[in-house]
C-alpha cells in the first residue's frame, strides 16, 4: 500500500462533492467549509480484501466548521462533532461499516475555518493490536513476544530513562535510552546530543502505569498516525531466556541479530 499526504480541498459552494483517495494513510484539509464532503477511501488492493480492512481518523486539533460522519446506505452516524476538543482522539471503524460524510456546520464567519483530519487504512489484527480493549495492559505470553519480534514496526533494547504521564490524553509517554536498535519503519529512535547516544519516545496507555526501573527491556510495537505505540515489551533478560528456549527447539518464528 502507498501512503500520502496533503490533499486540500475547498468549496466555496453549498452541494456535495466527491474526493477519492487511493492511499492507505494520509491526511485531509478542507478550507472554508460549505456543503459537505464525501470521502471515498479506494486503496490499491483488491476489493476483495476491504473486508479486513480498519479505517482510522484523528482529527487535526484545531479542526473546526464541520461534523463527521460514517455513512452506509443513506444513513448517517456521528464519529466526530464539530467543536469537539478531544485531545489526541482516534476513531477506528471497519471498512465494510461505511464511508465518511463530512458535513459544513452553519457559521457567521467561514474565513476562519479549517476542517482535518489524518486517517490511516490497517489489516483488522494490527488495529486489534493497537485497540485492544478487553486487556490492554496484560503482559505478553512467550509466543507473543516472538511474534513481536518479527512484525512490530519497531524493535529495540533499552531502558527507561523517564515517564511523563499526560492525564487529559489519559496516555504516557516512555522517554527510552536505547542500548541497541533492531529495526525501526520511522525515524522515531535518533542520535542526539554530543554523546552520540540513540533517544525516542513510545507512547502507552495511562492506565497501564508505566513506572521508571532499573534494568534493560526489549521494547516492540507499531507506528500509529506518527507515534511510536507500545506492544510487548519484557525484560531483556526474559526475552534472552525465551528467545534461547525457542531456538533450540527451532521454533522461533524469525531470527534476530547478535545480542
Amino acid at each position: 500500500l502507498s501512503s500520502c499526504s496533503g490533499l486540500t480541498h475547498e468549496s466555496h459552494r453549498k452541494d456535495v462533492e466527491q474526493v477519492y483517495l487511493r492511499c492507505s494513510e494520509g491526511s485531509i484539509e478542507w478550507m472554508y467549509p460549505t456543503g459537505a464532503l464525501i470521502v471515498n477511501l479506494r486503496p490499491n488492493i483488491s476489493p476483495a480484501s476491504y473486508k479486513h480492512l480498519t479505517v482510522c481518523i484523528k482529527p487535526f486539533k484545531d479542526s473546526a466548521g464541520a461534523n463527521i460522519y460514517l455513512e452506509k446506505t443513506g444513513e448517517l452516524k456521528l464519529l466526530v462533532r464539530d467543536g469537539d476538543r478531544s485531545p489526541s482522539r482516534v476513531y477506528c471503524f471497519g471498512y465494510d461499516q461505511g464511508g465518511l460524510f463530512v458535513e459544513a456546520t452553519p457559521q457567521q464567519d467561514i474565513s476562519r475555518k479549517i476542517t482535518g483530519f489524518q486517517y490511516e487504512l490497517m489489516s483488522k489484527g494490527i488495529a486489534a493490536d493497537l485497540h485492544t480493549a478487553s486487556a490492554p495492559c496484560r503482559p505478553c505470553s512467550d509466543t507473543e513476544v516472538l511474534l513481536a519480534v518479527c512484525t512490530s514496526d519497531f524493535v529495540i533494547r533499552g531502558s527507561i530513562q523517564n515517564v511523563t504521564n499526560e492525564a487529559e490524553e489519559q496516555e504516557s509517554i516512555i522517554h527510552v535510552g536505547v542500548n541497541k536498535l533492531y529495526r525501526q519503519k520511522s525515524k522515531v529512535f535518533q542520535l542526539t546530543g554530543e554523546s552520540g547516544n540513540w533517544r525516542g519516545q513510545i507512547k502507552t496507555l495511562l492506565e497501564c502505569g508505566v513506572k521508571p526501573g532499573d534494568g534493560d527491556f526489549l521494547f516492540t510495537g507499531r507506528m500509529h498516525f506518527g507515534e511510536a505505540r507500545l506492544g510487548c515489551a519484557p525484560r531483556f533478560k526474559d526475552f534472552q531466556r525465551m528467545y534461547k528456549e525457542a531456538k533450540d527447539k527451532g521454533l522461533n518464528p524469525c531470527e534476530i541479530g547478535p545480542d
